[in-house]
């Protein structure tokens, strides 16, 4: 049941919505207390969840983010199946390749080289199988070299960021726990297993959050208290009175600060919306703009009483349409579902987590500043 001061109800479900909403273009503002809703309008976001974590990776190498998004943009030609557009693609991105591997393997730690050097020759092979798909027009399996090719161009992008990256994060949150990196999970429910990626890159104490009370076993066998078609799914509300998660040592409550990152800026924001500082038009690092993007919920009142409770955007395009939307700049994303996306379209409020684990990148975090 909700507790005290929780506003659980679900508009979306009592308004028989679908076709009104899309009308009235609204999307809750995800907070902990009464939704509110506003327009959204129309654009072109990317909506892949590995795209979006590739593109949000911390590095300065313009020449592979070119070959990246060169196959990323890839997507309206096959659709059209204007395959001689494709083969000028597929050509022009093989020429950028051998032009610019010695500029790229020198942006490399030296230690990496080698692994850099083996991952550039199976994306000099995807290029090629590449290249076969277009001669034999075959739709399907262009889309799977494309997605192995990028996935390969995605782990030597990787390469280029220094262990124990990490952004300025300020002082007053040095208590705080901070994830370095990446961090890849399995969530198991009652319906079946997800996997999700959480990004300490661009949401360090929130991502950090995360898999610290992983690590705890805290949202094991917590249930979904919210479920919401089309919009949100929600847990980490502990049993008990409380809301969130006590610290032992302090005894009360850890409160994580509302954290996003804009490309453009300089220092992330804390404890700030892009109302509060008139970024009206930007648009985060980590966007609302799929199915299962991890988000971090804050009350109605404050901007920094986040302390457990996550929620999964259930991104629906009639209703939440690609590009800007509200949740953007008011709620902080940290992550995204990148297996599992039929599960989460089954998990509803009768559902509980069994268990959250962490599989790789438990080392990369550290308790404290």
């Amino acid at each position: 049941m909700p507790k005290s001061g929780q506003n659980w109800r679900s508009p979306l479900a009592q308004q028989h919505f679908k076709a009104t909403l899309i009308t009235l273009c609204g999307v809750l503002l995800l907070i902990l207390s009464t939704p509110a809703w506003a327009d959204l309008p129309q654009g072109n976001a990317v909506k892949d969840p590995t795209a979006i974590l590739r593109d949000a990776l911390p590095f300065d190498q313009d020449d592979i983010r070119n070959l990246q998004h060169r196959l990323e943009y890839t997507s309206n030609d096959l659709r059209a199946k204007r395959w001689s557009a494709l083969s000028k693609t597929v050509s022009r991105s093989t020429n950028l390749l051998e032009a610019k591997r010695e500029t790229i393997l020198d942006a490399v730690p030296d230690d990496r080289k080698p692994l850099a050097t083996a991952l550039l020759s199976k994306v000099d092979a995807g290029l090629e199988t590449l290249k076969e798909t277009v001669t034999d027009t075959d739709k399907q399996a262009f889309i799977r070299a494309r997605r192995t090719t990028l996935s390969r161009i995605g782990d030597l992008e990787a390469l280029l960021i220094e262990d124990g990256y990490e952004r300025d994060i300020p002082a007053e949150f040095d208590a705080l726990p901070r994830l370095q990196g990446r961090a890849t999970l399995t969530i198991s429910t009652t319906k079946g297993d997800l996997t999700a990626v959480v990004d300490g890159y661009n949401a360090p104490l929130t991502a950090g959050a995360f898999v610290d009370l992983a690590l705890k076993g805290f949202y094991d066998g917590l249930p979904f208290i919210r479920a919401e078609d089309f919009y949100v799914l929600q847990s980490g509300d502990p049993e008990g009175p409380e809301i969130g998660y006590i610290d032992p040592k302090t005894k009360q409550e850890r409160r994580v600060p509302l954290e996003i990152r804009v490309p453009e800026e300089r220092d992330t924001l804390y404890n700030e919306t892009f109302e509060d500082v008139g970024l009206f038009k930007a648009t985060p690092t980590l966007p609302f703009a799929t199915l299962g993007t991890l988000g971090w919920a804050h009350s109605s009142q404050a901007l920094d009483d986040g302390s457990s409770q996550f929620f999964m955007f259930l991104y629906e395009a009639e209703l939440t349409p690609a590009g800007l939307n509200l949740v953007d700049g008011r709620n902080a994303a940290f992550g995204y579902v990148v297996d599992g996306f039929d599960v989460v379209e089954e998990l509803g409020v009768d559902d509980r987590i069994r268990k959250v684990t962490v599989i790789d990148g438990a080392e990369r975090l550290k308790a404290s500043a």
